[in-house]
């Protein structure tokens, strides 16, 4: 057995070095385009963070003051009942739920996150319109609560929504489409490394053969080299994302404040599930030009 698997990764590391050209070009390749994978879900994340307090049809929100009373509090809540016409359901965001919030939206921030606790930090109502409301109705509808007691401030969706949805669905359609030719392009590449391998060792090969070796035992070699070169490539692009994360965190906390730039940053975590999905679609494009390489030729 333990020969077996000195013989493998012999033969695997030996088979780098002949063909290193090769071997180079399909691990770049293969970097490039996970890349370009992984910087589309850190986008797609971002906008999602931008677009969080707008969830679930919200177009309106009223920020009060922190030091808003019960009596300011239900006569805002009355007022959002008495235009049911225009206002289909609203909630309010207490200061819990405005704290967690601010979590995401602050994330590159912070020395402001910081500044805000339980006694400042402004509470929420979220109102969702109903679809026969237009967009200057509820303007007006905006502008009637900006005056209101207790209101510290009313921001209309509208306009933000357009443009953060419009800036998603153009990056994200095009840097998939990006990411995926260059993916085929890896594929490609491992596939005619490994092919140009086994073409190399044609001879020993056939003389394995005679001699009893199974196609599976002569195959493990190609499979793993292919394997490594799209693993090899996956940790090259997660090094590169996790640079390019943390020069992004510090260059956003320059940025002016309410630019809304802090929520394209991410802190919870996510980079780190996306470089383990960028090394498995690594080690799987690697697998399937290795794999394909190797049986085409056994076959022949």
């Amino acid at each position: 057995m333990l020969s077996r698997l000195r013989y493998i990764f012999r033969e695997t590391f030996d088979s780098f070095r002949r063909n290193a050209t090769l071997t180079v070009a399909s691990i770049i390749t293969a970097a490039i385009s996970l890349l370009g994978v992984g910087l589309t879900l850190l986008s797609q994340e971002g906008f999602d963070n931008l677009l969080s307090k707008w969830e679930g049809g919200v177009e309106m929100i009223i920020f009060m003051r922190p030091d808003v009373s019960d009596d300011q509090k239900a006569l805002i809540e009355s007022s959002l009942n008495e235009n049911s016409q225009f206002i289909e359901s609203w909630t309010y965001c207490d200061v819990e739920c405005s704290i967690a919030e601010s979590e995401r939206v602050l994330a590159a921030e912070p020395g402001v996150r910081d500044l805000l606790n339980e006694s400042n930090i402004p509470t929420q109502y979220k109102a969702v319109p109903t679809e026969a409301t237009d967009v200057a109705l509820l303007r007006q509808v905006s502008d009637e609560f900006a005056g209101g007691p207790g209101v510290f401030e009313v921001v209309f969706a509208e306009d933000q929504i357009t443009l953060i949805e419009q800036l998603q669905s153009f990056f994200g359609f095009r840097l998939f489409l990006l990411s995926g030719f260059l993916l085929v392009a890896a594929v490609l590449l491992i596939w005619n490394t490994i092919r140009t391998a086994i073409f190399a060792r044609r001879r020993e090969i056939e003389v394995m053969k005679l001699v009893g070796a199974t196609d599976w035992f002569i195959r493990i070699p190609f499979m793993l080299e292919g394997l490594l070169h799209g693993v090899i490539g996956g940790a090259l692009a997660s090094l590169g994302l996790g640079i390019w994360n943390s020069q992004w965190t510090r260059g956003v906390q320059g940025f002016p404040e309410n630019s809304g730039f802090a929520s394209l940053v991410i802190t919870n975590g996510y980079d780190k599930q996306v470089m383990l999905i960028m090394l498995l679609i690594g080690a799987v494009a690697g697998a399937i030009g290795s794999g394909i390489a190797a049986s085409r030729f056994l076959d022949v």
